[in-house]
């Protein structure tokens, strides 16, 4: 009996040991952001990601994005906020913004799961462009950059590059780019 229980236990460790090992995981921010969470509970261990994450608790969007979804978030790293212009998002912050703010913020998402083999397929069936309409309701477009890198483009003719791809969530999928993205305002 005494047999049969360690080798159980092995056997489980040996599993357990095995799910770790072949589980996607992807470092953004110097922390590793698991397939199994949501978009939210990754990207509040993402060092890169503190600005983000204060606007979007501001803008009371936690719940939304931690929801089934699937979502596609273009998340903009704090030197991308800090390159807007000078007060840009603490004005944002204000309680008395909040809509503006959860508007910049929605700009970002997209409903369903683009990572970059979809958004690849997507301007090729564009013909070299996909435009696809954001959750706030404007469209961002998006082309490749060379063979293995795409640019994502704003109403205003403002563009980002995703630096890191397909961080996968089990609510979607996170695409970090350089830039803040603007809706036409």
């Amino acid at each position: 009996m005494k047999k049969t229980i360690k080798l159980v236990s092995a056997l489980c460790l040996l599993i357990g040991m095995n799910v770790s090992v072949n589980a996607q995981t992807t470092k953004v921010g110097g922390q590793e952001m698991y397939p199994t969470k949501n978009i939210v509970e990754n990207a509040v261990n993402s060092k890169d990601h503190t600005t983000l994450v204060a606007a979007v608790k501001a803008a009371g969007l936690v719940e939304t994005l931690q929801s089934e979804g699937p979502f596609t978030v273009f998340a903009p790293v704090n030197d991308a906020f800090e390159n807007l212009p000078s007060g840009t998002v603490d004005m944002l912050l204000k309680p008395e913004n909040k809509a503006k703010l959860t508007a910049v913020l929605t700009y970002h998402v997209l409903p369903g799961k683009y990572d970059f083999e979809a958004l690849k397929s997507a301007i090729k069936k564009g013909k070299g462009t996909a435009t696809i309409a954001s959750v706030q309701g404007g469209n961002l477009s998006f082309m490749m950059n060379g063979k293995h890198n795409i640019t994502v483009w704003d109403e205003n003719g403002n563009s980002a590059n995703i630096s890191t791809y397909d961080v996968y969530q089990s609510n979607g999928v996170i695409q970090v780019i350089d830039r803040v993205l603007l809706p036409k305002s």
